[in-house]
């Protein structure tokens, strides 16, 4: 993340991605590409969050919702529909918010695809209750 300048995007995706993944998703995804492919997060703070989570239109739940909802139609995204689910429940958004997220996409992408996403939420919950515990 340091070869980037400093400039105002990055500053504000930096922002962003503390607001919404701080402390958990957000930091993991930088360490897991450091060896890898460091350029990848720094992709992820100037485009995804500096360019798109931050442009006018939609709110930050409102953007989190989507991306609960995209997660969980890919199937294959857990580890990411933990951190927007997280992050959903960071910005405002109710529980019920998230799971009528959720079944909404029973037709669309498929029974086991929202029912892995319900018990996904589950632990994504209990953990958000330890926490405030």
């Amino acid at each position: 993340m340091n070869r980037q300048s400093e400039t105002p995007a990055r500053r504000r995706g930096l922002e962003l991605l503390e607001q919404l993944h701080g402390g958990h998703a957000g930091a993991a995804m930088v360490a897991e590409m450091r060896d890898v492919c460091p350029a990848f997060a720094d992709m992820t703070i100037d485009w995804a969050i500096a360019g798109i989570m931050d442009r006018p239109g939609l709110g930050l739940v409102e953007r989190e919702l989507v991306l609960v909802a995209a997660c969980v139609t890919l199937g294959y995204a857990m580890p990411q529909l933990r951190a927007h689910a997280q992050a959903a429940l960071k910005v405002g958004a109710t529980r019920e918010q998230i799971v009528e997220t959720v079944l909404q996409l029973t037709f669309y992408a498929g029974g086991p695809a929202v029912r892995n996403a319900l018990v996904l939420l589950k632990e994504v919950f209990a953990q958000a209750d330890a926490a405030a515990a």
